[in-house]
């Protein structure tokens, strides 16, 4: 049952409620996931919605303690939404059923198009002008990341100004745009695996004295061009894919194994 209709939260709020969704994270716990860090950065404005009713700030922590696991860059439209909601004294079963319903696709979302698309090709361009020792790589990528953190106001004001209008607009379109952004990022990603991995054997084979066979342009090659590349590449992601091995472990046997073939004058 609706309790109220009038506004209570300023423009000011929802920035701060934006800036502190920041703080999503910082109680992570395989329990609850986020949902220390959800409801620290939202008990200002539930506070203020509710004007001292210990009750009803009581239970509005208790249902947002609850487990949610969702994108830190989008988490903002998520919190607009529901403070909007509560603001508005809609049902506490509608409120916590959104969230539970909205947190996964806007995570989905979330890892789609930042995570598997905007980060990637930056970061492969901010390597590019890096490697040729231009500072506008680490610039670049600074302020790419600074845009998006910001962002995280817009998505709260968008997400309260929406209300309860977000719901059918996040279900007919987040399949569509989830499904666009990981063609783009996945297309991306192996574009820059063919830039960026480079493996090149450097033994010869001598045949006689007038005879040096290089195994690298007069055999791989010839067979495929790039295919130690390629063939890396597809052994670290069955790696990955089937023995479940930390990509950090991987790096580090990459790193060992260049050290070593190139010691050995292998590669």
């Amino acid at each position: 049952m609706k309790e109220s209709n009038k506004k209570v939260l300023t423009k000011r709020d929802i920035t701060l409620l934006g800036l502190r969704s920041s703080f999503l994270q910082a109680s992570f716990n395989y329990e609850r996931m986020q949902a220390g860090g959800w409801t620290c950065s939202m008990l200002p404005t539930i506070e203020k919605i509710h004007k001292g009713d210990k009750q009803a700030i009581s239970n509005s922590m208790k249902d947002n303690l609850e487990f949610i696991n969702t994108h830190p860059n989008l988490v903002g439209f998520l919190m607009g939404l529901l403070m909007s909601l509560e603001e508005s004294g809609e049902d506490r079963n509608l409120i916590k059923g959104l969230k539970v319903a909205l947190f996964g696709p806007l995570a989905g979302i979330g890892d789609a198009i930042f995570w598997f698309t905007i980060l990637p090709i930056v970061a492969g361009i901010s390597a590019s002008f890096a490697e040729e020792g231009s500072v506008l790589g680490p610039i670049i990528f600074f302020l790419v990341y600074f845009v998006i953190f910001l962002l995280r106001v817009a998505w709260t004001h968008f997400g309260y100004n929406l209300g309860i209008r977000a719901i059918e607009k996040i279900k007919e379109n987040s399949e569509i745009v989830a499904k666009a952004a990981t063609i783009l990022g996945t297309t991306v990603i192996g574009g820059l695996i063919a830039s960026y991995v480079h493996i090149e054997v450097v033994s010869q084979i001598v045949v006689n004295a007038e005879k040096t066979v290089s195994l690298q342009t007069d055999l791989f090659d010839k067979i495929f061009p790039n295919i130690l590349p390629f063939a890396y590449t597809m052994l670290m992601y069955a790696i990955l894919r089937t023995r479940k091995v930390s990509p950090t472990v991987l790096i580090l046997l990459t790193f060992i194994a260049a050290i070593i073939l190139s010691a050995l004058k292998i590669l």
